[in-house]
């Protein structure tokens, strides 16, 4: 699904919602500027996915068309198979990753985030009959999937082969953290390339 798709979904079911939602609302919403939001609804409204009208003072109402429900259906459709898609290849690459891993003795292994990434990681472990050792975060989180979440200083009182860097997004801070806290790159994984 192209980004265009996710828009004009996320753009019908905040109509769907709530037709008097504002233009301001689904800018912020979108990460836009208001004039390209006034751009797209009218694109939607041109194509017979919405209907525009005014209501006193000045405010306008969207309403979701026939072919807009069909069309906020097809989209809803594309983005779950999308979704779904994307999830089957974060498990592969885990657990090709992991199976390296394995290949190379790790038994052992710590997870460094509590997101969506992590809970994939823990089912990925699961499968391959690895140990997980527990979860450490920077966050102030107490558990996660009925374990203690721990601060990444806590490394240096457990027994682990490897730590599973689990967030894209904060590969590199994790990375710092870790050589702060003692734990050697070569005990560190992360699944996207290192910088």
């Amino acid at each position: 699904m192209n980004f265009q798709g996710q828009r004009d979904l996320l753009l019908l079911a905040e109509v769907e919602r709530d037709g008097a939602v504002t233009q301001r609302s689904l800018s912020t919403k979108l990460g836009v500027a208001l004039g390209l939001t006034n751009l797209y609804l009218k694109r939607l409204a041109r194509k017979g996915y919405i209907k525009i009208t005014t209501i006193p003072s000045h405010r306008a109402r969207y309403v979701l068309t026939p072919q807009g429900f069909a069309e906020k259906s097809r989209l809803a459709y594309l983005y779950m198979e999308y979704s779904l898609s994307h999830y089957r290849d974060m498990r592969a690459r885990l657990r090709e990753t992991l199976s390296q891993a394995a290949n190379n003795g790790t038994k052992r292994v710590v997870i460094y985030g509590t997101g969506e990434l992590a809970e994939m990681a823990y089912l990925s472990l699961r499968e391959m009959h690895m140990t997980l050792v527990g979860f450490v975060d920077d966050t102030q989180q107490e558990s996660f999937l009925s374990y203690p979440v721990c601060q990444p200083e806590a490394l240096s009182g457990w027994e682990f082969d490897v730590v599973l860097l689990a967030d894209f997004d904060q590969t590199a801070g994790h990375r710092t953290t870790l050589g702060q806290c003692q734990v050697p790159d070569s005990k560190v994984i992360a699944l996207t390339p290192t910088m």
